[in-house]
């Protein structure tokens, strides 16, 4: 069972200074969610010590991409059938891990309108607001890990980010990315765990900062024995599945430098870095022997997501790592959508080929192999 044992409240810039500075104080950091109080009890210097070996020598971490289950704005008529039940049903199966991940695309809110839309209809909107009940789905299938940095947690504002972090908390899974929330640390199986989600969006932990990222991993690494980094990153599309080593900017917005953010990150602590955004599979790499999947693509996209060529597919990874975060191997489920069958297995392994692909294109001397489904170092 998981249990949740540090939960952030107001303190990252506090947090980020100290920490890029290199001060020796006591950081605030045992917090009640109950009475929203926070405890000096903490010292982040010394925390290291007290960090116990993990009691499992492999760790299993299931990774994927977006995830919006239908979206009741600006109609019903934008939710799927059988109020989403029928999600995950046939990838089940695969959601089985230490931890289980995704990227909630959107918020869980049973009324209200965006103030993003252009009329008070809502029409040319892509404003995601799935019904509360949902959020049970996620559970149900297992996800025990979502991040919340991205471009649409704040479609329907501060009340659409508190509902879905308060039904987020009832139900036990972990979360991260919102600058009132901005990393998590749990417990699973005797493996203590850091987890913290970036974003280039209002309200989200930015993926631009990289000094106060890197400060944030750091602080992370000194409490946990795994450092999982998510980050929502990177320009939209078909034409852009490479991972450019520069800024990536669209409709005028910085959306990173993923490439040059995944290195910092790792060279600051962090033992997996999952990233998401650009709604289309792109390359994998292994640095520093810790892996980076820089975009898992559409996983379960209802309703207004295009579906068209590669939005369509994406890969389910099993990823296998140590207990000390160095990567053993991945193994790639290859699913696709499409807006009459919904989330399927693909038996042609398109994902999976595409990433092959990809990453020869992007990482020439990338010391991979891609076998039967299978991603790991060449040495292997």
């Amino acid at each position: 069972m998981m249990a949740k044992m540090i939960h952030p409240v107001k303190l990252y810039a506090k947090l980020l200074i100290a920490l890029t500075v290199g001060l020796a104080i006591p950081i605030l950091l045992s917090c009640s969610r109950a009475a929203g109080t926070i405890n000096e009890t903490v010292n982040a210097v010394s925390v290291q010590d007290t960090v116990a070996t993990p009691g499992k020598d492999t760790l299993k971490v299931i990774a994927v991409g977006d995830i919006m289950l239908g979206s009741a704005y600006p109609s019903p008529s934008g939710l799927p059938p059988r109020q989403g039940r029928d999600s995950f049903k046939n990838v089940a199966s695969y959601l089985n891990g230490d931890i289980v991940f995704g990227n909630l695309e959107g918020s869980f809110l049973d009324s209200g309108k965006s103030t993003k839309c252009k009329d008070t209809l809502g029409n040319s909107c892509f404003a995601f607001r799935m019904p509360e009940a949902y959020a049970s789905i996620y559970k149900e299938a297992g996800f025990n890990l979502l991040s919340l940095a991205n471009n649409h947690v704040g479609d329907f504002g501060n009340k659409g980010r508190k509902r879905s972090m308060a039904l987020l908390d009832s139900l036990e899974i972990n979360y991260a990315g919102l600058t009132s929330h901005p990393y998590s640390i749990f417990e699973k199986d005797s493996v203590k765990y850091g987890f913290c989600a970036f974003a280039p969006n209002e309200n989200t932990v930015s993926i631009n900062q990289t000094d106060s990222a890197k400060a944030l991993v750091s602080f992370l690494k000194k409490q946990v024995n795994i450092v999982i980094v998510s980050f929502h990153g990177g320009a939209e599309g078909a034409k852009f599945e490479h991972v450019p080593r520069t800024d990536e900017i669209f409709y005028k917005e910085n959306r990173g430098n993923v490439y040059a953010f995944a290195h910092a990150v790792i060279d600051a602590g962090a033992d997996l870095v999952l990233g998401h955004g650009p709604h289309v599979t792109r390359a994998v790499e292994v640095y520093k022997n810790k892996f980076i999947a820089y975009s898992l693509g559409n996983f379960c996209t209802y309703g207004q997501f295009s579906l068209k060529g590669p939005n369509g597919f994406a890969p389910l990874m099993d990823i296998r790592i140590k207990a000390n975060g160095d990567f053993l191997y991945a193994d790639v489920v290859s699913v696709k959508q499409d807006k009459l069958n919904g989330l399927t297995v693909d038996p042609l392994h398109t994902a999976f080929w595409k990433i092959a692909t990809l990453t020869g294109q992007d990482f020439p001397g990338h010391g991979l192999s891609f076998k039967g489904q299978r991603i790991a170092p060449s040495s292997q």
